[in-house]
């Protein structure tokens, strides 16, 4: 077999390959026969590893990737006439090809934000007609943690919103994509940014922090789950052989690996941060605080920089740039991309 080559990249955490802890233990599930849909024990494991995360009496239900958790959690908490309420860079309202309003018939109301953070006042502003039957009725605020633009929601921001939501009558969705990110730079339970502060559901990433495929839909009252089996059978996500999702996952939530990863994925954003900051044509635009280094390109620059590392574009309009770090990238990979910006750039 030839050698390839092996690429390196910024352009997402995505790219990154899959944790070794995380492939030994899918091919230690690879042993004989299992029942299907979840009845094996490898799934039944995976359940009482939420539970140490997360707290007893709660559901959680794997979906293969993270437009599935999102969607579907919303779909088990909302009606047709309802509204979800969610920054307009949010991933469920720019990167889900409309997959939230098809599926949910949910409208998304938007509100602004430079950093992906929302708040209550902001909210407030789709509240005023509450009641009115020619509008769809406000039932949900979603929010992503860490956001789209890498920035974290501490404690006390994710419980004020969660206590406006439900003196509302409306329910707190997190897309936790990148939750593990956020909690590793705050240096805290992952119980503590999501059930303890009054998330309701909860979309928890594992592909961009390791793992091969698979996200779960945590929900935090069974309350809000009981209709969710069927939800998923409908909504095509419920795998056969889901004992190759659980052991990810069991593997991610022990000897603190979900945290590791992180926090490796943060140091090394932090390392590229400390670098970028000595090129004088290259300005950062955003809080480095997780796993992503948001970058003024100039336009005519671009293309030379992506032919030797890929990385993409976020705003075209003001060339800012997004480069993302995983659980395997290297101090070396972060000085080789900063030789070639700096080559680039004279």
């Amino acid at each position: 077999m030839t050698q390839k080559k092996i690429f390196r990249s910024f352009a997402s955490d995505n790219n990154s390959g899959v944790h070794p802890e995380i492939l030994k233990a899918i091919s230690e599930a690879n042993y004989g026969h299992a029942l299907a849909y979840g009845d094996d024990s490898y799934t039944k494991e995976a359940d009482k590893k939420f539970e140490e995360h997360f707290g007893k009496n709660i559901e959680a239900f794997f979906v293969f990737n993270g437009t599935a958790a999102n969607v579907l959690g919303l779909k088990a908490i909302a009606h047709s006439y309802n509204s979800v309420i969610c920054a307009d860079c949010s991933h469920i309202n720019t990167s889900e090809c409309n997959a939230v309003e098809i599926f949910t018939g949910c409208k998304l109301l938007t509100v602004p934000s430079k950093d992906g953070k929302i708040t209550v006042e902001q909210i407030k502003q789709h509240m005023h007609l509450i009641g009115e039957q020619h509008y769809a009725q406000p039932k949900v605020i979603s929010i992503t943690q860490a956001t789209e633009m890498g920035r974290i929601y501490t404690k006390e921001e994710i419980k004020k919103l969660a206590d406006f939501a439900h003196k509302h009558n409306m329910l707190l969705h997190m897309d936790g994509a990148r939750l593990s990110n956020a909690a590793a730079a705050l240096g805290v339970k992952l119980r503590e940014i999501t059930r303890d502060v009054g998330i309701d559901v909860l979309s928890f990433g594992g592909t961009k922090n390791g793992a091969m495929s698979g996200e779960a839909v945590i929900f935090f009252d069974k309350k809000l789950s009981k209709d969710f089996k069927y939800i998923r059978k409908q909504g095509m996500q419920l795998t056969s052989k889901m004992r190759y999702i659980s052991a990810q996952f069991i593997a991610l939530l022990s000897n603190d690996l979900w945290f590791k990863n992180a926090l490796h994925a943060n140091k090394m954003a932090k390392f590229l941060e400390s670098e970028i900051k000595k090129i004088p044509k290259l300005k950062i635009t955003q809080k480095v605080e997780t796993n992503g280094v948001f970058i003024i390109v100039p336009a005519k620059k671009v293309k030379k920089i992506q032919d030797k590392y890929f990385f993409y574009m976020w705003n075209e309009e003001t060339s800012e740039a997004r480069f993302m770090t995983s659980f395997d990238t290297t101090e070396e990979d972060i000085k080789n991309l900063v030789i070639v910006l700096r080559e680039t750039m004279k």
